[in-house]
C-alpha cells in the first residue's frame, strides 16, 4: 500500500494546488459567479471584476502546474 503522506509533500501538493485551482477557474467560467473575499461577484453586474478573478485563478494554476513538471522534470545539472 502507498504512503498516503507522500501524496502531500512536494511536488504531488503543488499539483493538487493547480488541480484545484483550474477547477475553480472552470466552475467560475461556465456558472458566471466567483467568490471575492466578501460576497460573490456575478458576470453580469461587474465583469471587469469577474474575469480579473478568473485570470488569477487560471494564472495560479499554470503556476503551480509549470513549478510541478519543473520539479518532476528537471533538467539534469
Amino acid at each position: 500500500m502507498r504512503d498516503w503522506n507522500l501524496l502531500l509533500k512536494p511536488p504531488n501538493i503543488v499539483l493538487f494546488m493547480g488541480v484545484g485551482s483550474f477547477s475553480v477557474a472552470l466552475y467560475s467560467t461556465f456558472s458566471g459567479r466567483v467568490s471575492s473575499r466578501y460576497r460573490w461577484v456575478y458576470r453580469a453586474e461587474e465583469p471587469i471584476v469577474f474575469w480579473l478573478v478568473v485570470a488569477i485563478y487560471y494564472l495560479g494554476s499554470l503556476l503551480c502546474f509549470g513549478c510541478f513538471f519543473y520539479d518532476v522534470y528537471r533538467p539534469s545539472e
